[in-house]
């Protein structure tokens, strides 16, 4: 019978010789190596094609060349093309329209143009006036409140109940049977802004993509000139304050829908 030590050798010699076996062999990776630089987080050097006079032009006139395909990966549209407006001019124009004489100096360049693209025009890669609309929205609704609220109501003289008890009634509570949400709705019903925003001629200079060009309105056209509208009320609230937003809707917005308003 074999001692345990000269078993314990001949396993250290067969283990050994296999080591020396493998290190004699080369090493066989299962996955194939990539360079390190294809995932490299830094920066890459500024290339010469965006040291040119374009990648000095302001956002909104162009699409930004780093976010553009090189390649085109849908066929183009059938049926006629629809063309956005590129004319500054003809922008100020629809601003000084609805916003009087110098209204095309109420806003900065970037935010005029921000007010009236919508995110269907360019993928969004140019900015879009969604969030402008949103705090343009919530402005407009609550001037439509207080002007229901000053709106005046048919009086109806309360009856005493069985126990001769009245109503309580003021002159500031005579408003608020028309503050109902159908009334809200009817007024800011988006028909109805399109039609004001037609007016002053943003649907002229509102940048949008629509479904079929040669037709505007199934397309969604009010939907459109609403949120712009309600965009531009954002934008002058952020960068002309509260005060002027408000008089501006009162004034350009629910003026024209049959509201009066004390000076």
């Amino acid at each position: 019978m074999a001692s345990k030590s000269s078993i314990r050798n001949i396993i250290t010699s067969s283990t050994s010789t296999i080591r020396c076996a493998q290190a004699t062999q080369p090493i066989r990776r299962p996955f194939i190596e990539t360079s390190a630089c294809t995932f490299s987080t830094t920066s890459s050097r500024r290339t010469p094609e965006y040291d040119t006079e374009s990648a000095d032009r302001p956002r909104w006139q162009q699409t930004p060349a780093r976010m553009t395909a090189p390649f085109r990966t849908r066929p183009l549209p059938k049926g006629p093309v629809f063309k956005v407006n590129e004319d500054p001019r003809r922008l100020d124009d629809a601003y000084s329209k609805m916003l009087g004489s110098g209204g095309d100096k109420v806003l900065s360049d970037e935010v005029k143009w921000l007010a009236v693209t919508h995110k269907s025009f360019d993928h969004g890669r140019r900015g879009f006036n969604d969030r402008l609309a949103f705090l343009g929205r919530r402005i407009v609704s609550l001037q439509t409140s207080l002007a229901l609220l000053s709106s005046p109501q048919a009086s109806k003289v309360p009856e005493a109940d069985n126990f001769g008890r009245k109503p309580y009634t003021h002159v500031a509570l005579d408003g608020l049977p028309g503050l109902t949400q159908e009334a809200k709705d009817s007024v800011l019903d988006k028909s109805r802004l399109a039609q004001i925003a037609q007016r002053y001629g943003l649907d002229k200079v509102t940048r949008w993509k629509p479904r079929k060009a040669d037709n505007l309105q199934g397309s969604g056209q009010e939907a459109v000139l609403a949120t712009s509208l309600y965009a531009i009320i954002g934008a002058i609230a952020l960068e002309r304050g509260g005060e002027v937003a408000n008089k501006v809707t009162q004034e350009k917005i629910l003026s024209p829908l049959g509201f009066t308003f004390q000076s």
